[in-house]
């Protein structure tokens, strides 16, 4: 599916984000978190759909750019950041409209999932970040294919299909299951040093009742979802 494929269901895609345990408190914070202080860091949002991981980075300081293969995800992003952000519809998997060590870091919050072939896109974002800046990544989390889908190969690179209620809106979208070993394998077969693979918890204003009962009941402190990497380039 392509990202353009987006503008069918762009609003209720927004809803779910800006209220789900997943997005709003969960992958967020842990990317927010993961930035550390941005003040004054110029930094691009990679796939920035309408735009709540840009907006939170801008109040934190950061100088924002972004850019979304879908045009009507850049159109709410546009009506949420307003024109003091530069905002692009661009394809990852193709060459991207920016100059060389044009950031200090880019954000790639649940976007390369989208993609079977990461060597290209992740070169391309290589490209754009000075040295010493980073690469952020948040992707699903490789083995909750193995515990819902035990039948499948862990070790295969392999399309699927997951069906999704997006503010109640029914959608199947298309992503790309690697394992971790071809992950990080593909970010430092780009130049990418992997400084950080982190496994969060939820945000810790989570409102109780979006939260696994194992979870609200003290078993245990997260669960299986997204994996983070912070990547640094030299």
């Amino acid at each position: 599916m392509g990202a353009d494929e987006y503008d069918k269901f762009a609003d209720s895609y927004n809803s779910e984000n800006s209220s789900s345990l997943l997005n709003e408190y969960y992958e967020r914070p842990a990317m927010l978190a993961l930035a550390g202080d941005v003040v004054g860091r110029r930094i691009l949002d990679a796939g920035c759909g309408s735009g709540p991981l840009s907006a939170a980075l801008r109040e934190r300081g950061a100088i924002m750019s972004g850019f979304d293969g879908s045009p009507a995800m850049i159109e709410l992003a546009r009506r949420r950041l307003g024109d003091q952000v530069p905002l692009h519809v661009a394809d990852l998997a193709s060459s991207l409209p920016f100059a060389d060590d044009a950031f200090d870091d880019v954000m790639a919050s649940l976007v390369l999932h989208y993609l079977e072939d990461w060597t290209g896109p992740l070169g391309e974002l290589r490209r754009l970040i000075k040295p010493g800046g980073r690469l952020i990544v948040s992707v699903p989390h490789p083995l909750v294919r193995v515990f819902t889908n035990p039948d499948e190969d862990y070790f295969a690179t392999r399309r699927y299909t997951e069906e999704y209620d997006l503010a109640g809106k029914e959608v199947v979208l298309e992503h790309w299951h690697r394992p971790l070993h071809a992950m990080t394998d593909a970010f430092t077969g780009s130049g990418f040093e992997v400084a950080v693979i982190s496994e969060p918890a939820p945000s810790s204003d989570t409102p109780s009742d979006l939260l696994p009962p194992r979870i609200r009941n003290g078993l245990t402190t997260s669960f299986l979802a997204f994996i983070f990497f912070v990547l640094r380039v030299h």
